[in-house]
C-alpha cells in the first residue's frame, strides 16, 4: 500500500508525478490530475465546458465531460501506451474544473467561455478542452488567436461545419466558417480529416474525406497533416463522431462509414511535427452509449494530446 493513494485529486501536492488511487474510486479528475483553479506552474490545463444548445440533432454532450473525466481513470498509475511513459514525470498537469454557464440564456454563453480561456491561456499553459458540443470550439479558438494570430485547424470530424452563418447564430455547424470569414484560422493551412457529409462550401480547407481515409495508411495521413499545416500554429479539434459509430455511439449526429479508433489515434501519434498550441475533444454524449465505450475513446484522444506534450517536453529538456 505503499504507493496508494484516495481522492489524489484534491490531495496531490504538486500538478506532476502519477496517482496510486483505485481505478474504481477516488475523486474523478482527468486522469486523476489535481483539481485546482491555480494555473501557476502548470504546464497543461484541463478544462470541461458542458455546454450542448447549439446542436442540431441529439442532445446531451454535456455530459461530456463528466463522462470523458470517469473514463480517463483507467489510465491511472501506469506508463501511457503508446508514449512509454509516466506523462506527468515532467508534465505539470491540472484539471481546472468547468466552465460556469447560464443555462438560461445561452447569447452569453460565448463570451464567457472565451472569458475564462483567456484567463486561463494568459498563464502560457496548453489548453485542452472537453466538450459538449463542437460550438463550444469557436470561443475557445477566438481566445488562442488572440494570442497567436490566425492559426492552421487541424479537424478530426464528419462534418465540415462550414455551414452559413450571420456571426450570431449559436450552432455547432457553423463555427469553421466564422472562424475563416473572421480571420481566426488560416484556410490554406487548415485540413479536416474523416468528412462524411456535404456543406455548400469547403471555405478553401483541404478535405479528407472517409472513403480516402479509409484506403489511406495512417502514417500518410499524418504526413497529409504536416504537409497541410506547414510549420503555423495550429489548434486541433477533435469531434468524436469522426470516428465510425461502432467505436463511439455515444454523439449526437453519427454518420456510418468512418475510420476506427485504432487507425485514427494511430494518426494522433505520428503528429509528433506538429506546432499544436491547443487541443479539444467535443461531441461525447454518453446518454447514447454502452459500457463508456465513447467516452473511453474520447479521453484516449485526450491524453494522446497529452502524450505528445510530454514528448515534447522531454525532447527539449534534451
Amino acid at each position: 500500500m505503499a504507493s496508494s493513494s484516495i481522492d489524489h485529486a484534491f490531495n496531490a501536492r504538486t500538478p506532476k508525478g502519477r496517482s496510486g488511487d483505485p481505478t474504481y474510486a477516488g475523486a474523478l479528475s482527468f486522469m486523476r490530475r489535481k483539481y485546482s483553479k491555480n494555473v501557476t506552474g502548470a504546464d497543461a490545463v484541463v478544462w470541461g465546458i458542458p455546454f450542448d444548445a447549439a446542436v442540431t440533432n441529439r442532445p446531451g454532450a454535456r455530459f461530456g465531460p463528466q463522462a470523458i473525466r470517469r473514463a480517463s481513470a483507467i489510465f491511472d498509475c501506469d506508463p501511457q501506451y503508446p508514449f512509454n511513459r509516466d506523462l506527468f514525470d515532467d508534465l505539470a498537469v491540472i484539471d481546472y474544473g468547468d466552465c460556469l454557464l447560464d443555462s438560461g440564456n445561452h447569447q452569453k454563453t460565448p463570451a464567457a467561455i472565451e472569458r475564462e480561456a483567456t484567463k486561463i491561456l494568459k498563464s502560457g499553459a496548453f489548453l485542452l478542452t472537453l466538450g459538449g458540443d463542437h460550438f463550444v470550439t469557436w470561443p475557445v479558438l477566438k481566445a488562442h488567436a488572440a494570442i497567436h494570430g490566425p492559426m492552421a485547424l487541424v479537424q478530426f470530424d464528419a462534418h465540415q461545419d462550414t455551414w452559413p452563418d450571420d456571426g450570431k447564430r449559436i450552432d455547432h455547424g457553423s463555427f469553421v466558417a466564422r472562424a475563416v470569414k473572421d480571420g481566426i484560422i488560416d484556410p490554406d493551412r487548415s485540413i479536416q480529416i474523416g468528412i462524411r457529409t456535404h456543406a455548400p462550401d469547403d471555405c478553401g480547407i483541404k478535405i479528407l474525406y472517409g472513403h480516402e481515409v479509409e484506403e489511406m495508411r495512417a502514417a500518410d495521413i499524418a504526413y497529409a497533416i504536416a504537409e497541410r499545416t506547414g510549420g503555423k500554429k495550429t489548434y486541433v479539434t477533435f469531434d468524436i463522431d469522426c470516428l465510425d459509430p461502432a467505436y463511439a455511439p455515444g454523439t449526437g449526429t453519427p454518420v456510418a462509414g468512418g475510420p476506427s479508433s485504432a487507425k485514427i489515434l494511430s494518426v494522433l501519434r505520428q503528429m509528433t511535427q506538429i506546432d499544436i498550441v491547443g487541443a479539444d475533444i467535443v461531441e461525447v454524449a454518453p446518454a447514447y452509449d454502452h459500457a463508456d465505450i465513447t467516452a473511453i475513446a474520447g479521453s484516449t484522444v485526450a491524453m494522446h494530446y497529452l502524450g505528445l506534450l510530454a514528448e515534447k517536453k522531454a525532447r527539449d529538456k534534451a
